[in-house]
C-alpha cells in the first residue's frame, strides 16, 4: 500500500472503515480457500491484505479514542 493510500485511509469516516475492513477480511477468507485448493499463484498477497486488514483496525481504534 503506497503512502498515499494510507493517507486517504486517514481521511475516511469510520462507517466508511468498517465497510473496508469487512471487505478486506472477506477477500482473506477466499484467498486462503483458494490457497488450500491451489488456485493462489501470489502468496504475497495474503500478506498485503492482512497487513491493510491492521491498518484499518489501526485507524479505526484511533477514532475511537
Amino acid at each position: 500500500m503506497k503512502l498515499k493510500e494510507v493517507q486517504e485511509l486517514k481521511i475516511k469516516p469510520v462507517a466508511e472503515l468498517e465497510k473496508l475492513l469487512k471487505e478486506s477480511r472477506e477477500k482473506l477468507r477466499v484467498l486462503r480457500f483458494d490457497l488450500v485448493a491451489g488456485k493462489v499463484k501470489d502468496v504475497a498477497e495474503l500478506r498485503s491484505v492482512k497487513r491493510n486488514i491492521g491498518r484499518i483496525q489501526t485507524f479505526l481504534n484511533q477514532e475511537k479514542k
